[in-house]
């Protein structure tokens, strides 16, 4: 005999070896002990789940003579003509090749004739959304008043082709698709029978790219089989069917839990090294956070009903989730969405995704931005640096001889009401450490209180004040929740510990020098940088000799990038 494939050597021969589809296979069996067969089925689901399967079985089993309990023998000639396809009594049409009215007009003359032996006579028609308009049309009256000894059973992958009529004419089955730990299962049963060496991780990478269809799952075990000799390895089922590492896709998120940058750089090697799919890697990665969250959220309703996995990967899920809160897993899987989204429209994919694989390991976590407890993120001698030069700037410049006279007269008049938003050197300098500080370890935040000016601090309150401009702002930032993460900030950086509440004013537009909010004052430092540089430009004797000798004019200066 001919080789035959493992997909046709092991197709079910019983309800009872059919997988994944368990309550139908109970409906059906209920059905004929109570005698209540429906004259027309639809069964419709995803490729490879057992649709026509249970067709074939359906029918050895209502005309098997030798059933025991519903259980078809599989021996005696209607079974082994049915399995095979060739039983006059049951009819399989495929609906692809005979969609024509013309088909369905036969099969319509040849419903009145009484099977040759048995109680029924059965129509199985594969692809029944194949057929045409007028097709469907044939077959209505017939299907709604069929003779006594018909059963018509229709198969299709495409309900929503059927038409309306057709539909309400049937009883419903959905197949759906088998859960990937009942592939494996089924898969290591198959193995152990035709004793083919196997890892087990091996044969649940073949289930999992079955993606719910059983057929698949047997196809690709075939493939493996030739390709291995019968001896399942995992890595050369990686090399053959072209797939993730799954290992890589664990370490990537172990890297992220532990803030290891580093470990991200040798993952990406290994990728570039594999050839491996740099999009189908992001996907799984993504499915992979997935499940993380699941896993923290609900461990037992993840893994009874929501996610397969083998157990190797979900008790290196479980540890993993305990350095994560659901916050942090749900930024991650925004963070790997959008890099994921960006892969395909990159001219050098691996580039982005390791760009988003270091924002992902070095991301901040969630209650450290929330509690204030991110101090220990920003780099010692950075916070030096840049304090250095602000403490400098804050020493007031030696005063004139006649700046003193205008000071000791002015002592001597009344003593003016200070203006609300009054500047304080040290109030600017502080604020200004506070934005710097913001930057590093907040930077949504600092975007938006950079533009506020410091004009007053209090016992216990902060005036900070806003450009009409940009009232917008102001609107944004005097929300409870705003307003709580600002105060956060000021603590965390060990500024104004007593503070208690924030105010933001609304002030003129008008710009006065003594009142300039970090975001001006850099504004302003630019504006001057520039003018300078134009100036050293002008001055250069170079340039001077060069305007002279050609009688030329400087029109622009430009800053080459």
């Amino acid at each position: 005999m001919s080789y035959q494939v493992i997909a046709r050597k092991w197709r079910p021969q019983s309800f009872q070896e059919l997988v994944g589809q368990e309550a139908i296979a109970q409906t059906l069996l209920n059905a004929m002990k109570a005698d209540r067969i429906p004259h027309a089925m639809l069964f419709t689901g995803t490729r490879g789940v057992g649709k026509t399967s249970s067709a074939r079985i359906l029918a050895k089993t209502l005309r098997c003579p030798n059933a025991v309990d519903f259980i078809p023998c599989n021996t005696c000639s209607d079974c082994t003509e049915i399995s095979g396809g060739n039983s006059v009594n049951v009819i399989e049409i495929d609906g692809a090749s005979n969609n024509g009215v013309d088909a369905i007009r036969e099969l319509r003359d040849s419903v009145g004739y009484m099977p040759s032996s048995g109680k029924y006579k059965i129509y199985i028609i594969d692809e029944v959304h194949m057929l045409s308009t007028s097709a469907f049309n044939a077959l209505l009256k017939t299907l709604e008043e069929p003779p006594a000894h018909v059963i018509f059973i229709f198969a299709t992958t495409e309900v929503q082709k059927i038409p309306i009529t057709v539909l309400s004419r049937c009883q419903r089955f959905d197949f759906r698709s088998i859960a990937t730990t009942k592939i494996c299962e089924h898969l290591k049963h198959i193995c152990q029978k035709e004793e083919i060496k196997f890892e087990e991780e091996a044969v649940w990478l073949i289930a999992r790219q079955a993606n719910g269809s059983m057929r698949d799952g047997l196809s690709l075990l075939d493939q493996a089989v030739s390709f291995c000799d019968k001896d399942l390895k995992y890595t050369q089922i990686v090399e053959i069917l072209g797939l993730t590492d799954r290992q890589l896709i664990m370490d990537s998120i172990e890297a992220m839990a532990n803030r290891q940058p580093d470990k991200v750089l040798t993952i990406i090697e290994k990728i570039r090294s594999t050839g491996t799919d740099v999009k189908n890697f992001s996907e799984e990665l993504l499915e992979e956070i997935r499940n993380l969250l699941l896993i923290k959220i609900s461990p037992q309703e993840a893994l009874e009903n929501l996610i397969d996995l083998p157990q190797s990967e979900v008790d290196l899920l479980n540890k993993l989730s305990t350095d994560f809160s659901s916050a942090d897993i749900h930024m991650l899987f925004d963070m790997a969405l959008k890099g994921g989204n960006d892969i395909p429209k990159a001219s050098n994919p691996i580039l982005v995704l390791e760009m988003c694989l270091l924002r992902m390991s070095t991301a901040p976590q969630i209650h450290q931005i929330l509690a204030g407890d991110f101090q220990a993120s920003a780099p010692e001698k950075k916070k030096t640096s840049r304090a250095e030069p602000v403490k400098q700037a804050s020493t007031p410049p030696e005063k004139s001889e006649k700046d003193k006279t205008a000071d000791q007269k002015a002592d001597k008049a009344p003593k003016a009401a200070p203006v609300p938003y009054l500047n304080d050197t040290g109030l600017t300098e502080n604020w200004l450490r506070l934005i710097d500080y913001a930057k590093k370890n907040i930077p949504i935040l600092a975007a938006k209180i950079e533009h506020a000016v410091p004009l007053e601090k209090q016992e216990k309150l902060l005036k900070l004040g806003i450009r009409k401009r940009q009232d917008f702002l102001r609107e944004q930032l005097i929300e409870a929740r705003n307003l709580e993460t600002v105060k956060k900030c000021i603590l965390a950086a060990g500024w104004f510990p007593e503070l208690e509440n924030i105010q933001f004013i609304s002030i003129d537009d008008a710009v006065e020098e003594d009142k300039l909010s970090p975001s001006e004052l850099a504004e302003k430092k630019q504006a001057l940088a520039k003018e300078e540089l134009q100036r050293r430009i002008k001055e250069n004797p170079l340039i001077q000799k060069t305007i002279s000798t050609f009688n030329a004019k400087i029109t622009s200066i430009r800053e080459r990038k």
